[in-house]
């Protein structure tokens, strides 16, 4: 089964279309609800990541996990935290993590921010903010469920943004050696700070190559969707996750 974990203010069924298309391919798919893990309570980065493998390790004896962004770091702390359970991973436009304490602290003061204006502003003009960032500009994710479903969950988006921020995560490089699974890290060509960055984070993993997807930004997956699915299920063939190679 793939385990797909969403990005910040994103939804489960942002995986809509992924889900239909890899089921084209006989894939079954179970998109995660972050909200979950933040709603009415605290959950580190940690903690989540062993809540997530408690979860599969009771549905799925081969799982492979697919996160992008937010749900990119989380998923890494979900391969950390049990790395024998993973058959596979794929991470899009997601940060291994920060490495000078000053620059971690002004980004918990950003996202402490984005949670203010989550929880208590009105979430259109929250919605618009978050959309222009320059990061996001050129990647408006065609494909993506509407984010005025999500104001009802604005307490959990905002606690996300808490608990969840890059600031409060560890720079995850010197650990992913780690990790024993096969990674494919994706990125949008037209996301040059975060194909920076994959670089970094596939030189450190056993049994990693990076994919950059072009005419892409951040929001890769849904920005080339259909060209996204086949370089993941070509992944998955290659090794050895192909529901189809495992009924011949």
């Amino acid at each position: 089964m793939i385990w797909c974990l969403h990005g910040a203010v994103g939804m489960a069924s942002d995986w809509n279309d992924f889900s239909a298309r890899m089921a084209m391919a006989g894939h079954e798919v179970r998109a995660v609800d972050l909200w979950e893990f933040a709603d009415g309570r605290g959950c580190s980065l940690a903690e989540f990541g062993e809540a997530l493998c408690r979860e599969v390790e009771r549905e799925d004896e081969e799982p492979v996990l697919v996160g992008y962004s937010l749900g990119g770091r989380l998923g890494l702390h979900a391969l950390l935290a049990k790395p024998s359970l993973w058959k596979a991973a794929v991470i899009a436009s997601a940060h291994p993590g920060i490495g000078g304490e000053e620059d971690r602290v002004l980004r918990m003061a950003e996202d402490a921010r984005w949670a203010a204006h989550a929880l208590t502003g009105e979430w259109e003009a929250f919605l618009e903010r978050w959309n222009t960032q320059g990061i996001l500009r050129r990647s408006l994710g065609p494909g993506l469920a509407d984010r005025g479903d999500l104001e009802s969950r604005r307490e959990a988006v905002a606690r996300g943004f808490m608990e969840w921020s890059l600031g409060k995560q560890d720079d995850l490089r010197p650990r992913l050696g780690e990790v024993p699974c096969p990674v494919l890290w994706m990125t949008g060509a037209e996301d040059e700070k975060f194909r920076a960055l994959a670089e970094e984070a596939v030189a450190c993993l056993p049994d990693a190559w990076h994919c950059i997807v072009a005419s892409a930004g951040h929001r890769v997956v849904w920005d080339a969707a259909e060209h996204v699915a086949e370089e993941i299920e070509r992944f998955l063939v290659q090794r050895g996750c192909s529901p189809r190679e495992s009924r011949e």
